[in-house]
């Protein structure tokens, strides 16, 4: 009796254990959605002008999405800011690819298969890179998406690419931004900073 006792013992002892740290991870899990969720409205802040001086050292993840039809778009970034630094052919150098973010490679997955001006994209994740220019662009998408910026980048795993006319704002976008566009069966993905604006078709 008195083993059985001390078995069911430690049986509760393990059982609430394991939901504690059951509970611990979802609390954690919790508290990592609503830091990310508060850099992307810092970033927001700040693009709208509510946040006049931008101090945020980081480069915090944030994420654009949209339906175009029965597919889901889902891109996911690092947002860098501006603060006054010369920004395109100085911090990011003219022809040469690059990460299109900040710290690891800018991910893009659809959840069926697109087109990327006429381009099929196969349904899954891939990396987005940018190559910029000072008349066009080209935007590249590539199957070697976990990666740091563009250090593996390898142009024989690129998938598709498509060339940008550079679009001038009149307004400063301070923290890099990336938009999906949707419609029924036609979208457009749209990545901003500074004052650069490139558009890319996305159709099903």
């Amino acid at each position: 009796m008195r083993y059985l006792f001390l078995i069911i013992s430690t049986a509760m002892v393990a059982c609430n254990n394991h939901q504690h740290n059951k509970q611990a991870a979802e609390n954690t899990h919790a508290q990592h959605k609503t830091i990310a969720g508060n850099r992307s409205g810092y970033a927001d802040s700040v693009n709208e002008g509510l946040i006049v001086t931008d101090t945020m050292k980081t480069s915090p993840r944030r994420v654009a999405m949209a339906n175009i039809g029965n597919c889901h778009v889902h891109v996911n970034y690092g947002s860098p800011g501006v603060k006054g630094r010369n920004i395109w052919g100085g911090l990011v150098a003219y022809n040469q690819v690059w990460a299109a973010g900040a710290h690891k490679a800018t991910t893009i997955e659809f959840s069926t298969d697109i087109l990327l001006g006429n381009k099929k994209i196969a349904a899954g994740k891939y990396g987005l890179f940018m190559l910029p220019g000072e008349k066009e662009w080209t935007v590249i998408i590539n199957t070697q998406y976990d990666q740091h910026l563009a250090d593996d980048y390898d142009p024989a795993k690129d998938v598709a690419r498509f060339i940008a006319t550079p679009i001038i704002l009149n307004k400063v976008v301070e923290r890099l931004t990336y938009t999906v566009e949707a419609g029924d069966k036609k979208g457009t993905l749209v990545f901003a900073w500074e004052k650069i604006k490139i558009t890319a078709p996305l159709s099903l």
